[in-house]
């Protein structure tokens, strides 16, 4: 991303999936990079942490939309390829969080899956309403397959928020019609960003990027990766990060809010002055690397110095429980919550864990493990452990 681009339009986008519908070689396609960089994945050839690539869309004076540099520059695309493993299905969900819109790859060899359906859900438990369905794989099926395949995804979505959603046939490997997925990125809405605000950024990852080795004077501080919900942040600008730093004593866990200040500012592969809300940033603090190495401080927000609420292990909630349990193969009625229940929570970027206890109606009051910022209104994923793992079964929002 060159400087003259800083200024176009940006957009979110979550690809999300079932595992091996080929999410990530999609991206790798569209952006030229692969966003599973992390080494245990590339092992396993499934995307474990959130992969990040990001791409800049051409118009043609004609009219046609490509990613190789001809025409005049119109939008820039920030992807993050969420995992589509059972397993993974919490990252899956903090993906959701800083997303603004979504590409749902379907396999037209395999078909609608049970992470098809959970990935799908968890969009709009999110609230995700642009969307565009990319039937991929198309040159492994038979015509008549891909057009059952086509009927079968409209039938899928019929009467959902994504009942209009257009669906592309494509082939990633050959990179058949991938024109036609560009032209609908460059549509698709952008959202009105809430600038006058006190910045809150959602840190998504966190790295030491320093080589073994590097001399002390060329060491860089430690690197927040993440999304800017609202206000501006600027190099020089004094933060506060919380939770922060998680210290374990006599076997008592505190949480220490960590305060620096912003060295650098990053998007794509160009260093800015200043960030308005919009595409993946990149922030270069003044933290010792060792605090930042291994996303150990993913989850956290991020704030001016001062202005963040206190971190609470109690948090209230107003819910929508789904009427089926999502990610399994049979059909299984959501039962109503219990007091004294345990369940996963996805806020923001943060992946926390609580027990019930108080139910009045549809609200209730969590005692959590981990510890959250406050953000009243945010949007919070509601997973309860059916046969071993984490299943959504609703959302709801802070109250």
């Amino acid at each position: 991303m060159t400087k003259e681009n800083i200024q176009l339009p940006e957009l979110n986008v979550g690809v999300v999936g079932h595992i091996d519908h080929g999410k990530t070689t999609l991206l790798a396609k569209l952006t030229g990079k692969f966003p599973d960089t992390h080494s245990e994945e590339l092992k396993r050839g499934i995307t474990i942490k959130l992969g990040y690539a990001d791409m800049i869309i051409y118009k043609e004076k004609e009219g046609s939309y490509n990613n190789k540099g001809k025409g005049e520059p119109v939008r820039y695309i920030s992807f993050i390829d969420a995992p589509g493993h059972e397993m993974l299905m919490a990252t899956m969900l903090s993906g959701a969080a800083i997303i603004d819109a979504a590409i749902l790859v379907i396999a037209a060899n395999e078909g609608i899956k049970p992470q098809t359906r959970e990935h799908f859900i968890a969009l709009q438990a999110k609230k995700i309403k642009e969307i565009i369905i990319v039937q991929n794989k198309i040159d492994l099926v038979s015509r008549e397959e891909a057009i059952k395949n086509y009927r079968d995804i409209k039938e899928f979505v019929k009467g959902t928020m994504a009942e209009n959603a257009p669906i592309i046939p494509i082939s990633s490997q050959q990179e058949i019609n991938l024109e036609k997925l560009i032209e609908q990125l460059s549509k698709l809405e952008i959202p009105k960003r809430e600038i006058d605000f006190e910045p809150i950024f959602l840190v998504a990852r966190s790295f030491d990027i320093n080589k073994p080795g590097s001399e002390a004077k060329k060491l860089h501080g430690g690197v927040l990766g993440g999304i800017l919900k609202k206000g501006k942040l600027h190099v020089g600008d004094e933060i506060e990060i919380k939770p922060g730093l998680n210290i374990k004593k006599a076997n008592q866990q505190t949480y220490q809010t960590l305060t620096t200040k912003i060295l650098s500012l990053h998007k794509g592969n160009s260093a800015v002055e200043e960030v308005s809300p919009g595409a993946s940033i990149a922030i270069e603090t003044e933290l010792d690397p060792f605090l930042t190495k291994a996303d150990s401080l993913s989850g956290c927000i991020v704030g001016l110095k001062g202005t963040l609420p206190e971190i609470s292990y109690k948090v209230r909630i107003k819910t929508q429980l789904f009427k089926e349990v999502l990610g399994i193969s049979e059909h299984k009625e959501v039962s109503p919550l219990k007091t004294k229940e345990m369940l996963m929570l996805s806020v923001n970027t943060t992946i926390t864990v609580g027990t019930i206890e108080r139910i009045s109606k549809n609200e209730i009051e969590l005692f959590l493990n981990i510890p959250i910022v406050l953000l009243k209104g945010s949007n919070v994923g509601i997973a309860r452990n059916v046969n071993t793992h984490w299943r959504l079964i609703g959302f709801g929002e802070i109250i």
